[in-house]
């Protein structure tokens, strides 16, 4: 193999667009012909490709150099860039070559486990084993110079509008935020753990007290839960916190962020003010905090045009404060056939609903499932409810809010991706608000917050706290894009003596409450300016811009569900003396304890 041997690399290959200069470019083998007396090989870097061309007259030492390159093989290259006899147009280089007269090979390849191609259909697996390598191929590229345009927007926009960042511990105090820590044990004091911040959110309101007013960190979170298409265990998120706001000014320089990063990331213009729906009028409408808005197929609630209908279920949900909800899918009596209606039955039955009820309109008497219950004129009044017209189906779930609202929230992103009703390319931004400040669980009838405890409650509800819980509603705000949730944030509780409340409220003890949050409540009764913030996932932003299918695509390095990361083989066993030094033992679980 070669050294460098004073050559330098003077552009990207990407970059190679006119002819008449002399140019040095380095990358990886991308493909090799070798047509006897003339060789073309096709360099690639993260930029893109060109094609490097040897023929009779190249220097006899160089050409046998370039005989002898294969797949991946690493060459940097010199000479003159000059017009392709046949030129194409599906490459940013596609009218020019280099003609090469000096050649490095700096690093020879083993034959890749798989072909490094754009499209690719090897197993993911695999491809993560080997993820240096995946990581070539160009779609992966584009994602992480994305997420790097992104972060960079961000940190331009937010260093304009006056934020500091400050960077927040990543060994902290274990306090619940909703998921399990990932606990680091300590080695000078044996027994006792730091945690992985699931959040920066006490330090940065930490920061609010301590005069910063506004402050962004692109940091880095960890949370021990099971992964989705849209979780990783670690992730980023662009934070930033801000003093003497209310929500609106809060939302209305997030909103100038977004316009920014879609013109100058995205090449798209976007209007502002964003649209704001409340919690409760997303569920009513949707059946879901994070609807996508690219496509209609609203719910529709059915409940006073069916309280007389003598159909059992309807009846027995009506009669135990339930609702009788229905979407209508427009024109797709012929797509959605009683077997695939089955199909759909099972599906909601696997997520909470008891059934599904349809009218499916192709001919011209609708098949209604539950139509020997119906008396005259009350199909015609359900129909006409509904919106429905001749080739229309309408699904109809009855039973508890708590089921129908989510039920059919789900059933209609269904529905949306199997019938193609969401316009590929478009980006719909919208902003949820004034969700509930607690949740009821089913099982104990106890009220849960949902939400951090230092969320602030709206100004009217406080009268509720201890004698209505369902009627508190929070300062707290989401904002979603095509129907994934990017970012959560509120205003947060600056009254220590409320704070405390709400702590008790929540069924902390005084001695949990000191434990967990001491240090946060006496910092309070030094003076704290009102204050809020947010976290905007740059990970799911980025997902969701690059039109990605999983977070996998958009990280460097991830873990697979089980959260292992493939390509280490992490996590992994460490040895007992480094054990020992913690102070702590690891326990076989496929033995019986002694």
């Amino acid at each position: 193999m070669d050294n460098m041997q004073g050559m330098k690399r003077t552009c990207y290959c990407g970059e190679v667009l006119e002819a008449g200069k002399t140019v040095t470019v380095g990358g990886f083998v991308d493909t090799v012909r070798d047509k006897g007396g003339i060789i073309f090989i096709v360099l690639r870097d993260r930029t893109g490709v060109v094609q490097l061309t040897f023929d009779e007259t190249t220097d006899p030492a160089v050409f046998e150099k370039a005989s002898s390159c294969k797949s991946e093989y690493v060459l940097l290259a010199k000479g003159e860039v000059r017009e392709r006899e046949s030129k194409t147009d599906k490459i940013k280089t596609g009218h020019v070559e280099i003609f090469v007269t000096e050649l490095r090979i700096l690093a020879k390849a083993k034959t890749p486990p798989f072909e490094i191609t754009a499209e690719t259909k090897v197993n993911e697996e695999l491809r993560l084993k080997y993820r240096y390598l995946d990581l070539r191929r160009a779609p992966l590229q584009q994602n992480l110079i994305l997420r790097h345009q992104i972060a960079k927007c961000a940190r331009d926009y937010f260093y304009e509008n006056g934020f500091l960042e400050i960077e927040t511990p990543m060994m902290m105090k274990s306090t619940p935020e909703g998921a399990r820590d990932y606990l680091v044990p300590s080695r000078v004091h044996h027994g006792e753990f730091y945690a992985l911040p699931q959040s920066p959110q006490i330090y940065k309101q930490l920061l609010m007290v301590a005069g910063y007013d506004r402050y962004i960190q692109l940091a880095r979170c960890f949370r021990d839960e099971d992964l989705r298409a849209d979780r990783q265990p670690e992730f980023t998120q662009i934070d930033l916190e801000m003093s003497f706001v209310d929500v609106d000014d809060i939302l209305d320089l997030t909103e100038g962020f977004l316009v920014r990063l879609m013109r100058e990331v995205m090449g798209r213009e976007l209007k502002t003010p964003l649209p704001r729906l409340t919690y409760t009028e997303a569920m009513e409408r949707f059946g879901s905090d994070k609807p996508d808005l690219r496509f209609g197929m609203e719910i529709t609630d059915l409940s006073e045009t069916v309280k007389n209908v003598e159909f059992p279920v309807f009846a027995g949900a009506l009669e135990a404060g339930g609702s009788v909800r229905c979407i209508t899918a427009k024109n797709a009596a012929s797509v959605l056939t009683r077997k695939e209606i089955d199909k759909l039955t099972e599906t909601v039955k696997g997520i909470g609903a008891k059934g599904l009820a349809y009218i499916r309109w192709v001919d011209a008497e609708p098949n209604c499932s539950f139509g020997k219950f119906l008396k005259e004129g009350e199909l015609s009044a359900i129909l006409s409810a509904a919106g429905a017209e001749q080739g229309d189906v309408v699904l109809i779930v009855a039973d508890r809010n708590a089921v129908t609202l989510p039920v059919l929230g789900a059933l209609r992103n269904i529905l949306g991706k199997k019938l193609d009703l969401i316009p590929q390319g478009e980006f719909n931004f919208l902003w949820i608000t004034q969700f509930p400040f607690f949740e009821k669980d089913e099982e104990t009838g106890e009220w849960m917050a949902m939400h951090h405890p230092f969320t602030m409650p709206m100004d009217e509800c406080l009268q509720y706290l201890d004698t209505a819980p369902e009627k508190v509603f929070a300062k707290a705000y989401d904002l979603v894009l095509n129907g994934t949730e990017l970012c959560s944030g509120s205003m947060r509780i600056t009254d220590y003596e409320l704070q405390q409340k709400m702590f008790e409220s929540l069924g902390l003890t005084d001695e949990e409450i000191e434990a967990k949050f001491g240090f946060l409540v006496q910092a309070y009764q030094y003076g704290a300016p009102p204050h809020g913030g947010l976290g905007i996932g740059l990970d799911r932003l980025t997902m969701t811009l690059a039109q990605a299918d999983s977070l996998r695509d958009v990280v460097a390095f991830p873990k697979v569900q089980n959260a292992r990361e493939l390509m280490s083989g992490c996590p992994s066993p460490v040895d007992k003396e480094s054990l020992d030094i913690l102070g702590i033992a690891a326990i076989d679980s496929e033995k019986p304890e002694a």
